[in-house]
């Protein structure tokens, strides 16, 4: 019996030791490694730890890229954070926060005492980007990510859906500084509430879905934008961000790239900034996947 007992003691300790090792980081990548130049612009990445598909939702491998290609600019440097920071030095001194992250009632900052951290660094003005599903929220939460990112999604008024579309005309802006048209395969979220009168919002991407009749590129097809925080900051928000393979499109590396260098107030060249990215550096960042019973 004492001998059953032990062996089930290792068996739950084992089992604890894989549960707390979390999703398998890309190689080289670190969670939480705080910037060895305290002079450099840092920029925390905060990373889903849900799994979709392969090459769908790639929240830590999206981030890992988007490390990467933001610090081939120079003096920036990056965290990483997988759903929230452990460490209570990682928000400390950060030029800028990217979500990319689940939404809805699963948004990882919407937890605990999270919503006043994010809202003190809004406060201070630290940058602010929300990738994908990051604007959608609950409908009570809605005026507060209107205050952060100057848009929404909300339940029963916005809506999701996924097709293809190519960019070939940008506004004149920062973000869209040495943007070469792309085209990706994404699963957007649309018709979004922005704020009143879309004051402080610059639209950047509009898409239609092409079967829809009759769409117009107005407003509700708005899917990327800037947003000027009223002297408290910027924001800048992209509702695609689906397939991981879409960061093969150079225009679409830069697109991302420049927005979140634009809200830690790094000033965008105008070539637009360093996006070099093998198909080989893409690909090591996909995500190893647990392994399937029976298989």
């Amino acid at each position: 019996m004492i001998r059953r007992l032990s062996i089930l003691a290792i068996l739950c300790v084992s089992q604890l030791g894989v549960q707390a090792q979390g999703p398998k980081l890309p190689k080289g990548i670190s969670l939480e490694e705080q910037p060895k130049d305290a002079t450099s612009a840092k920029i925390v990445f905060i990373a889903g730890s849900n799994y979709f598909k392969p090459g769908e939702h790639e929240y830590i491998g999206g981030c890992a890229v988007m490390m990467n290609l933001v610090q081939q600019t120079p003096n920036v440097a990056t965290v990483l954070a997988l759903d929230w920071p452990k460490n209570l030095e990682t928000f400390k001194d950060a030029r800028a926060i990217v979500f990319f992250v689940d939404g809805a009632e699963k948004h990882v900052a919407l937890k605990g005492d999270r919503l006043a951290q994010v809202q003190k660094l809004v406060d201070a003005g630290v940058g602010l980007v929300m990738l994908h599903q990051g604007v959608d929220v609950p409908k009570e939460r809605g005026d507060t990510m209107r205050a952060w990112t100057g848009a929404a999604w909300e339940k029963g008024h916005s809506q999701r859906a996924h097709w293809i579309d190519t960019y070939k005309a940008f506004p004149d802006h920062p973000i869209t500084r040495g943007v070469t048209p792309f085209k990706i395969d994404d699963g957007y979220l649309f018709k979004l509430k922005f704020a009143a009168d879309m004051k402080g919002v610059t639209p950047l991407l509009r898409t239609v879905s092409p079967k829809a009749l009759n769409a117009k590129l107005d407003d509700n097809a708005t899917v990327a934008w800037a947003y000027d925080r009223a002297g408290k900051g910027r924001s800048f928000a992209f509702t695609g961000g689906h397939l991981h393979v879409s960061f093969a499109e150079e225009g679409y590396r830069r697109f991302l790239t420049n927005g979140i260098l634009w809200t830690a107030n790094i000033d965008i060249p105008t070539a637009g900034a360093p996006v070099a990215l093998t198909k080989d550096e893409l690909n090591r960042y996909l995500q190893d996947r647990p392994a399937v019973k029976g298989k």
